[in-house]
């Protein structure tokens, strides 16, 4: 068993509030648990041969399986709001709020969810925020611009953590200093997918739980944009299983990126100081070995990349030249562990964009911890069964 550190935030000399934790998130499985997710099914009123592209929502005018307060308006895909699919949307106007409530299945299971946030017209003086809760969990979320050649953004939340039965109100809510609503462009959310994690084993020859990061958010199927994680300090309660993020971070697919190891890896896109943290315990004063791979997505990303590699006290910086066409670096560093958690982090230093002016950075990926040569030597020594010297005198007790 893997003891997992839990920090409320990244200290910007890593030395976070830190308890221990001797439970390890493993294990996934897909559940289709949300009724009209993607809001393909239209509201009650609207006729088949409807032209317009927004539909006021009212109590005679509802949407299938959602409830809803304030100003919301059911849209489609036009020239002022672009979603995935050229699809439908719910736009949340002043006081918009919408929820479904869905029953967990399963034992104790943790619950994340992949959403689309667009914003519902062009040329706004501001963008209202979107706030995702459930009862676990209350995140705020923006649409940024930048981070992808569409005009819509797929984020990923972690929900929260239910049994059996229990039942969980999912909540969607516009929200806005602004005190002119004319002039907001408010949100719109589409494209709704949950995934629960159950049992995972543990990596082979790996001390790190999900190293190759293939244990996140579901991708939306007719994405290419990949998905963004926003700041999350807990690694427990984090879309990316078991490791928290600064800043924001792309998770990018190997559909549609180049991912060094499998199918999934963490692209840093926010620039300095952004990137991935985790944490475990190992024996004080052992050697270790980190081993990653550093590369880029081949989504353009052309320059120097430089990441910082931290383990405990030890740091080093990894230098990385970047065509932008999809290539990785095998690196490695070398430390000996100091009182337990140690925490394993990777920031970037720098600032990256393609010529588009799509915010980019590097790709880590196949993140290896293993005790070094001499530790695993003096492990499997202390396993080992050793024959007998029968030259030497021996003394056996019987038992």
């Amino acid at each position: 068993m893997v003891n997992v550190a839990y920090f409320p935030s990244f200290a910007k000399k890593m030395q976070p509030e830190i308890f221990l934790l001797s439970l390890f998130f493993i294990g996934l499985a897909s559940a289709d648990l949300l009724q009209n997710p993607n809001f393909e099914s239209p509201p009650s009123n609207l006729t088949g041969n409807s032209t317009s592209s927004i539909v006021p929502l009212s109590q005679n005018n509802t949407i299938p399986g959602w409830t809803f307060e304030g100003t919301v308006q059911y849209v489609k895909a036009s020239q002022n709001i672009s979603l995935p699919g050229n699809g439908h949307g719910i736009e949340l106007g002043q006081a918009g709020k919408i929820n479904q409530t869905f029953t967990a299945n399963g034992n104790v299971m943790d619950y994340l969810l992949t959403f689309t946030l667009a914003p519902g017209g062009q040329n706004c003086s501001a963008n209202a925020d979107i706030v995702v809760s459930a009862p676990d969990s209350s995140m705020v979320f923006s649409w940024k611009q930048h981070y992808g050649k569409e005009t819509w953004e797929t984020y990923g939340h972690y929900l929260g953590s239910w049994g059996e039965g229990e039942s969980i109100n999912l909540v969607f809510q516009s929200q806005t200093a602004e005190s002119d609503p004319n002039s907001i462009c408010w949100p719109v959310i589409d494209t709704l997918l949950l995934k629960s994690f159950g049992g995972l084993p543990e990596a082979n020859d790996n001390l790190l739980p999900n190293g190759g990061f293939e244990s996140g958010p579901n991708f939306l199927s007719n994405s290419t944009e990949g998905i963004l994680l926003d700041e999350t300090p807990s690694p427990v309660q984090s879309p990316l299983q078991l490791w928290s993020v600064q800043g924001t971070v792309k998770y990018i697919d190997s559909k549609h990126y180049f991912v060094p190891q499998g199918n999934a890896a963490i692209e840093i896109v926010s620039g300095v100081s952004a990137g991935i943290q985790t944490a475990t315990t190992l024996k004080e004063g052992s050697t270790y070995d980190l081993e990653f791979k550093l590369g880029d997505a081949n989504d353009a990303c052309v320059g120097d990349f430089l990441v910082g590699a931290q383990t405990g006290s030890t740091a080093q910086n990894f230098s990385l030249l970047s065509n932008g066409t999809g290539s990785a670096e095998k690196f490695s560093l070398t430390f000996k562990a100091g009182p337990s958690p140690t925490l394993i982090s990777f920031l970037s230093y720098k600032t990256s964009q393609t010529k588009d002016g799509v915010s980019c950075g590097p790709v880590v990926d196949d993140v290896v911890l293993r005790a070094s040569f001499g530790l695993k030597l003096e492990m499997q020594l202390k396993e080992k069964t050793h024959e007998p010297d029968w030259g030497k005198e021996m003394v056996i007790d019987w038992v």
